[in-house]
């Protein structure tokens, strides 16, 4: 049997989440090097996914890898604080100004669902409210109103996908970039929201002007805890992220993805007095909230991420960073133009996202509203021409191992993927 016989037997859908690829097409991937990947048939890709934003410094940098390497060999885990966790946790305190207080964890989805539950038991309030299209992680608030299953009138929350049904019940819905709508449905549910989660750049849509600071006001107001869920701007937007981007200071932060660059890796972190609801002198509450982590700052993913750091503080990265996608949307909008496609590309930053639609995209009811089938037959025409991506019509991560050339490649085959018959 070949490895994607393999994988189709074991996995469903032949995926470890998401992915959605045709059993014909999908590819079992063996090494990667820079923005580039090979799969067990030693096909190689133009990774344009890079683990979905993970691998921000690009595949096997060899500064991540040594540190990596170096610690593994002292110990991978200790599943307790160890040196490297605490320089890393000193280190994320002097980049993120909200971070006070700061706990680990293995994922981004973790630190979210920390972020949340930490609200709630500080303020003893039952409802959260987030944002219609964000995807927080894999935990039920995470994915509600993410997948638009099931229609729903705002602030109603869509649970399709959640496999939660309580969702419904606490979970309240807001359109983004709607700062009137957002605060009405905060004023009126204020008593019981314990927080507000927000991803600062929407998934690829750019928050209009004064949106985030003016959320902060209002949460402020109402003593809602703000949330900002980082795990994609952080350590990409600027080293600070996007309260350093956008100038807003949440109340609490999750992060993952880039900060480990490749490795696994989640952090949360925030006001003292909000984290110290995690304490365990406060156990058992009643403003207690239990947490811990079995591979949460291992000492391995902490060096890593501390590597990581020292690449991304490196002279000009963010410049160039914020170049590439400046050059990239700006292509990927010549080309659509040349082919009398109307679409729009969003994004900010090193990422990209191509939606079709005549209209400006700025919220989930105008990406709903944008041929999302277009968009995914261009993403398997894209992957059969030899670009890994994910065809679900997610982001295009850029690295800092995509140079002008790489760009430019991606460029020609989304041209041609564009004239490729529907």
């Amino acid at each position: 049997m070949t490895f994607r016989e393999r994988a189709l037997a074991r996995f469903p859908a032949g995926s470890n989440g998401e992915y959605g690829i045709p059993a014909d097409l999908v590819p079992v991937l063996q090494r990667g090097q820079g923005c580039r990947v090979w799969d067990t048939e030693e096909r190689q890709f133009l990774d344009m996914t890079m683990a979905w934003g993970a691998a921000l410094v690009g595949h096997a940098h060899p500064k991540i890898i040594e540190a990596a390497t170096r610690q593994a060999r002292d110990g991978a885990n200790f599943a307790a604080v160890n040196s490297r966790a605490v320089e890393l946790a000193e280190r994320i305190h002097a980049l993120s100004p909200c971070a006070e207080k700061i706990r680990f964890v293995a994922s981004g989805t973790e630190a979210t669902m920390l972020c949340l539950r930490i609200a709630q038991g500080a303020t003893s309030r039952p409802k959260v409210l987030k944002f219609a299209g964000a995807y927080h992680g894999q935990h039920p608030v995470g994915v509600t109103s993410m997948l638009a299953g099931k229609a729903t009138v705002l602030p109603a929350s869509d649970p399709s996908g959640a496999g939660a049904a309580w969702v419904e019940r606490d979970v309240l819905t807001a359109p983004f970039n709607d700062l009137a709508a957002t605060e009405k449905i905060i004023s009126e549910h204020a008593a019981d929201l314990a927080a507000v989660i927000v991803e600062p750049l929407h998934r690829c849509i750019t928050p209009l002007a004064g949106f985030l600071a003016d959320l902060r006001a209002v949460t402020a107001k109402h003593g809602i805890v703000l949330i900002f869920d980082e795990v994609v701007t952080g350590f990409r937007m600027a080293l600070g992220g996007a309260q350093e981007y956008y100038g807003v200071q949440p109340d609490l932060v999750a992060y993952g993805k880039a900060l480990g660059g490749g490795f696994p890796i989640g952090a949360y972190g925030g006001r003292a007095d909000l984290m110290e609801v995690v304490a365990e002198h406060r156990l058992p509450g009643p403003h207690y909230v239990w947490s811990a982590s079995t591979s949460g700052g291992n000492p391995v993913s902490c060096a890593a991420a501390l590597a990581t750091i020292e690449v991304l503080s490196e002279r000009g990265v963010y410049s160039d960073l914020h170049d590439k996608g400046v050059s990239l949307r700006r292509q990927l909008g010549e080309a659509l133009v040349a082919q009398g496609q109307a679409a729009q590309v969003l994004g900010d930053g090193p990422l990209a996202q191509v939606a079709f639609s005549a209209q400006p995209v700025t919220d989930q009811k105008s990406w709903l509203a944008s041929d999302r089938a277009r968009g995914r037959a261009l993403m398997l025409a894209l992957l059969r021409a030899g670009v890994f991506l994910n065809p679900m019509g997610t982001k295009l991560y850029l690295s800092l191992a995509h140079d002008a050339g790489a760009i430019a490649e991606f460029v020609r085959h989304f041209a041609d993927a564009l004239a490729t018959p529907k």
